[in-house]
């Protein structure tokens, strides 16, 4: 390879590797933006409510178990009968659970952050199979249980959401809820206290409406032995996550509308929340209002309420292919070179690869104020006019510099269907790289490279 062909290749991908810095520059601001996001999002959290998870209800009850043990003495004592008194709670899970929920969504703001809120009307409704006081655990045959005041907790990770006090209707009494859920794991939410006649052995049927509002994101933790959620929304654009996905779904633009149906059998929530409420009770747990039981290991649905367009995350996405843009103009500026024996000169090169650096700043500041489609148009045709008025003058002819500027439209167009495709993101980008390793390797198919050095173009 003759030395000047070498030396303007070098050139040329020093500059690239220099555009890289203004690149990598226009990434952390990205990065920092949506950072400055979260932070609304928390802070909205933090003066209003948070994400929700709702579990239960759950009827508690207390109850005193008093044994009798002979204990070994020591070495010269003789063995003597110990007596022993253990408060203990058995939870008992609904038979049957259904809710049906309506979501409605609107927009916060902090600056010019937005953030989706959440305000739902959830009917419950069920029954619980309730155990006699022999059927209780005890440490042995022969203790005596003597039962406490039963409640029914209803778990809610942010009480500051519930709109109106709750009623119950259990059996034929009506009942209101009160603050506090009486857990020991998962103090946040709410209970009813209960009479022993509420709890004789048997069956009893239960239903209460819940408003509950929120921020972003609705979990559910399926307790029952068998359990029906359906939840409706207009909003067009859900995510649903967590540990069971959706029986029945529909999405339309009007909304959507989802069923879940989950059996004891799938959900090993009954015996985590068990678990986790012996751990707190044998540890005296000082577990602070609000922390979701055992650090949020409770089995759970979720639905996101999602923006259709996360503009960092697409701007994020953009700037990744900021280096590749800036490789295939300076290929083509390069073959330009090559082909109209027409000298670029290393400055016109940094000039024109800043200009597209600036594309990538200017998408994320303008989809602050507007729909991220007119952002990344205005954005484009800016770059695109600049770029080929400043080379129609710099390669002397005004259609070498407007069809420059017709090859970084088809340019940005495919971006945006990389960008709106991610799931087919490397599939279009393969087929990209080998159009444009195509087009080179046929334009300079009769280029003689060891007679460049001699042209003037490469100096």
């Amino acid at each position: 390879m003759q030395k000047k062909l070498l030396f303007k290749i070098l050139i040329i991908i020093g500059l690239m590797l220099m555009i890289g810095l203004p690149l990598m520059m226009i990434q952390a601001t990205i990065n920092e933006r949506s950072a400055y996001r979260e932070q609304a999002v928390r802070s909205i959290a933090a003066d209003s409510v948070g994400e929700q998870t709702v579990y239960g209800p759950v009827l508690v009850l207390p109850y005193t178990d008093e044994y009798e043990q002979m204990e070994e003495g020591g070495e010269d004592k003789p063995r003597q009968l110990k007596k022993y008194r253990v408060q203990r709670r058995h939870l008992v899970f609904p038979n049957q659970l259904n809710v049906a929920g309506v979501i409605g969504t609107e927009r916060r703001y902090r600056g010019i952050h937005q953030v989706l809120v959440y305000n739902g009307e959830h009917k419950f409704s069920g029954d619980f199979v309730l155990p006699s006081l022999s059927e209780l655990p005890r440490a042995q045959a022969q203790s005596h249980l003597t039962p406490g005041q039963p409640f029914l907790a209803l778990g809610v990770s942010d009480v500051r959401g519930v709109r109106d006090i709750p009623k119950i209707l259990w059996g034929q009494r009506l009942l209101e809820f009160e603050q506090g859920s009486g857990l020991t794991g998962q103090r946040q939410g709410l209970h009813v206290p209960l009479e022993m006649s509420d709890v004789a052995a048997g069956s009893v049927k239960f239903s209460f409406n819940l408003g509950l509002a929120g921020i972003e994101s609705q979990q559910f933790v399926p307790l029952a032995k068998n359990n029906r959620f359906t939840l409706t929304s207009p909003w067009p654009h859900p995510q649903f996550g967590g540990r069971f996905l959706p029986a029945q779904r529909s999405i339309s633009e009007r909304g959507f509308e989802a069923t879940w149906r989950i059996s004891a059998l799938s959900s090993d929530a009954q015996q985590q929340l068990r678990q986790a409420e012996l751990r707190a009770q044998e540890a005296n747990s000082n577990t602070p209002a609000g922390a979701l039981v055992a650090a949020g290991a409770l089995d759970a649905f979720s639905v996101d309420f999602i923006e259709p367009v996360n503009i960092y995350s697409m701007a994020e996405r953009a700037t990744k292919y900021g280096l590749l843009f800036v490789v295939l103009t300076f290929a083509a500026f390069f073959l330009f070179e090559v082909l109209k024996r027409l000298p670029i000169h290393p400055v016109q090169y940094g000039l024109v690869g800043l200009a597209l650096a600036m594309f990538f700043l200017l998408l994320v500041s303008l989809s602050e104020h507007m729909p991220f489609l007119v952002a990344y148009l205005l954005a484009s045709v800016a770059c695109i006019v600049l770029i080929g008025f400043y080379l129609g003058h710099a390669l002397g002819d005004r259609r070498r510099g407007w069809g420059f500027g017709v090859a970084l439209s088809l340019l940005y167009g495919i971006l945006y269907g990389l960008l709106n495709s991610e799931n087919n993101a490397l599939l279009m980008g393969a087929i990209l790289l080998f159009a444009v390793l195509a087009a080179v390797m046929v334009a300079t198919r009769k280029v003689d490279w060891y007679d460049l050095a001699a042209e003037p173009p490469l100096r």
